[in-house]
């Protein structure tokens, strides 16, 4: 689309090393997610992030529109990444959305088929696809991951299971059960669900994992980003 920003790719040196890290002595890979406007995404990204999210599930406090989301899309600097997250949306509805924005990354955060992203696939996106787990549903999670074995995810996102919510509850997920299930050839992991710049050494501590994703943890109140959380969370999560 005319006037969207061009987003640059990853530096070649960012390999995916043993249980998920970024080797090649590169720092944690964070994403702040839930942005809803121009002036706080300018803001944030001053932080240096190496993401944002955009949230296109109505039903979230953190919902953005599409018009504001190509806003915020040519706001951002070529380092600071958007992806778009989505929640059963049909795969060419978010095909056409990303396109729209500037996206080239986006996050399947609800119950789609695997179907769904090899479609966006083959749209020239790049698919995060995210889980939400609890202590019960934990074990079926490799089931998931074997059916989209074929596929070349970007990384799988790992949320934190609450019933009738996709994510942005605030709730912690089983960091030390998932360490004990995760797989050193699945894709690179991205960690979720109720990480705070309080809690987050300790989360990378017990999984370690590729990259970390907050929300709400960052918040004064829902969809509104306190800036000293969100510094100190990327400070943590890097430093840890």
């Amino acid at each position: 689309m005319s006037g969207a920003r061009n987003i640059e790719p990853a530096p070649a040196d960012r390999r995916i090393g043993r249980a998920g890290f970024a080797s090649g002595g590169r720092p944690m890979w964070v994403k702040i997610c839930g942005i809803g406007d121009v002036d706080m995404a300018r803001r944030v990204a001053e932080l240096r992030p190496d993401a944002i999210g955009l949230n296109f599930y109505p039903n979230s406090p953190r919902f953005v529109d599409p018009r504001m989301a190509e806003r915020i899309c040519r706001a951002l600097p070529v380092d600071v990444e958007p992806v778009g997250v989505f929640v059963n949306e049909p795969a060419e509805d978010i095909a056409r959305i990303a396109a729209h924005c500037g996206i080239r990354t986006v996050q399947l955060h609800g119950d789609e088929p695997p179907e769904d992203a090899a479609r966006l696939g083959d749209a020239g996106l790049d698919v995060i696809r995210a889980w939400r787990v609890d202590a019960e549903a934990l074990p079926r999670l490799a089931d998931e991951i074997a059916a989209h074995r074929p596929l070349r995810l970007k990384a799988i996102l790992v949320d934190a299971r609450v019933a009738g919510q996709y994510g942005g509850s605030g709730q912690v997920a089983p960091w030390r059960e998932l360490a004990t299930v995760w797989e050193k050839d699945w894709p690179p992991l991205i960690l979720a669900g109720g990480l705070t710049p309080r809690n987050v050494a300790e989360a990378v501590s017990a999984t370690r994992p590729w990259g970390v994703d907050t929300a709400s943890g960052v918040e004064s109140s829902p969809g509104v980003k306190d800036l000293d959380q969100v510094r100190a969370f990327l400070a943590a999560a890097r430093s840890a």
